[in-house]
C-alpha cells in the first residue's frame, strides 16, 4: 500500500474477494471448514495477502472475550523432554494465531507465597497477590502433566477448559487427555530382556506420585511374572542421579539376595545413576548386568556404552496435546489413541553372562 494510505480492515477483504464480513472472519479465523468451500477461502486468504491486511487481534480478541493464550504445566523446565513439548504445542498454536504461556511448577504445586519477615519475625502486612488468581480471565485453556497437576487449583486452571497429558483417561480432570503408549514401551522392554534370556530384573522405580509412573510399576511385573523362573525386586529413587546411584548401590548389595541380570529404570535420568553405581560395584554393563531406560534423551547416548531406551516422542506430545485443546476450544471431539513408543536398543543390554 502507498505510504500513507489507511491500513485496510476487512470489509476490504470482504469487497476484494466478493464475499460477507461474516466470510472473512470465518476464513481468518481458521473456522470456515463446513461453512465455505475451499475455493471461496482460499479467495479471501489471496484478497488478505494482496491487500496485505493484517487483523486487528487485540480488538477481535476483546470483542470476542478470548486472549488466544493458552498456559501449559509442566513439572520443570530443566528437563529436556519437557523443552520439547513446549516446542511442538508451541508450534500449533503458532498455526492458529495462539501464544503459549509456559508454567514451571517443579513440586506440583501452585506458586510460592511466602510470608514477610524482618529480623527474622513475621511481619503483619497485606496478602502478597497471586499472579494467577486472574488466569481466568487472562488464558482460553490449560494443558497440565498430570504430574503438576495439583497446580492446577493455584492457578484455577481446573475452571477452565483442560487437556491433561500424561493422565489417567478413566479420571482425568480435563474434557480430553492426551497419553503417550507407555504400557506398551514398558512390554517392549520385558520382551527384549526376556528374549536375551534375563530372568533375574530389578525394577528403579520412580519416586513420584504420577499416573504414567504407576503404569510403569503396573506393566512391568505383569508382563514378566507372565514368564515362569522370574524374579523382579523393585527399589524407588527421586528422579535424580544422586538418588538413583544410592538407591542402586543399595539395591544389588542387600546381602541374601542374588544379583539381578537386568537393571529397568523408568527413565534415562534413573539409568545414569544405576551406570554409576554399577561401576562403583567394579561391574561391567551390560557382561555383568543390563540396564534399560524409558525417555530417550540426549543423555541416552552421552553414556558409555549408549543406553537402550523406549523413545517418546515429545514434540508430537505437545502438538497433539495442543491439537486437542484447539479440538476442545472449537466444540470438535479431539482425535483419540495413545502415541505409539519405540524401543531402541543400543550397547547396554547384551545375554546374561553364565553364571
Amino acid at each position: 500500500m502507498a505510504q500513507g494510505s489507511t491500513r485496510p480492515t476487512s470489509r476490504d477483504v470482504a469487497q476484494a474477494a466478493g464475499v460477507s464480513q461474516a466470510a472473512v472472519s470465518l476464513v481468518l479465523g481458521d473456522k470456515w471448514r463446513g461453512r465455505v468451500s475451499e475455493t471461496t477461502a482460499e479467495r479471501v486468504r489471496q484478497a488478505a495477502r494482496d491487500l496485505d491486511y493484517r487483523p486487528n487481534l487485540a480488538a477481535r480478541n476483546l470483542r470476542l472475550g478470548h486472549t488466544r493464550t493458552v498456559l501449559l504445566v509442566v513439572p520443570a523446565l530443566t528437563t529436556e523432554f519437557f523443552a520439547g513439548v513446549y516446542t511442538g504445542a508451541a508450534r500449533i498454536a503458532a498455526q492458529h494465531g495462539f501464544g503459549v504461556v509456559l508454567y514451571p511448577s517443579p513440586e506440583g504445586i501452585g506458586p510460592a507465597r511466602p510470608s514477610p519477615t524482618l529480623e527474622g519475625r513475621p511481619l503483619r502486612a497485606a496478602p502478597i497477590p497471586d499472579p494467577f488468581a486472574s488466569a481466568q480471565a487472562a488464558l482460553d485453556g490449560v494443558i497440565a502433566s498430570s504430574m503438576a497437576a495439583d497446580a492446577l487449583t493455584a492457578i484455577r486452571g481446573d475452571r477452565l477448559p483442560l487437556v491433561m497429558l500424561d493422565s489417567d483417561p478413566t479420571g482425568s480432570l480435563g474434557a480430553a487427555t492426551v497419553n503417550l503408549d507407555i504400557a506398551d514401551g514398558v512390554r517392549q522392554v520385558a520382551e527384549h530382556l526376556l528374549g536375551l534370556g534375563h530372568r533375574r530384573f530389578l525394577h528403579l522405580a520412580a519416586d513420584i506420585p504420577s499416573w504414567t509412573f504407576e503404569v510403569r510399576a503396573r506393566e512391568l511385573p505383569a508382563r514378566i511374572g507372565a514368564t515362569p523362573g522370574t524374579s523382579l525386586h523393585v527399589t524407588h529413587a527421586p528422579l535424580s542421579i544422586d538418588d538413583a546411584r544410592t538407591a542402586t548401590e543399595t539395591a544389588l548389595t542387600t546381602p541374601g539376595r542374588p544379583r539381578p541380570t537386568a537393571l529397568v529404570c523408568d527413565d534415562d535420568k534413573l539409568a545414569a545413576g544405576a551406570y554409576k553405581a554399577v561401576r562403583r560395584l567394579g561391574l561391567r554393563i551390560p557382561d555383568d548386568i543390563s540396564i534399560t531406560g524409558l525417555d530417550d534423551l540426549v543423555l541416552a547416548t552421552a553414556i558409555d556404552p549408549e543406553l537402550t531406551t523406549v523413545r517418546l516422542d515429545a514434540e508430537l506430545f505437545g502438538e497433539r496435546g495442543m491439537q486437542a485443546l484447539l479440538a476442545v476450544l472449537d466444540g470438535r471431539t479431539p482425535d483419540r489413541g495413545d502415541i505409539p513408543v519405540q524401543l531402541v536398543v543400543r550397547g547396554s543390554t547384551a545375554p546374561p553372562s553364565a553364571p
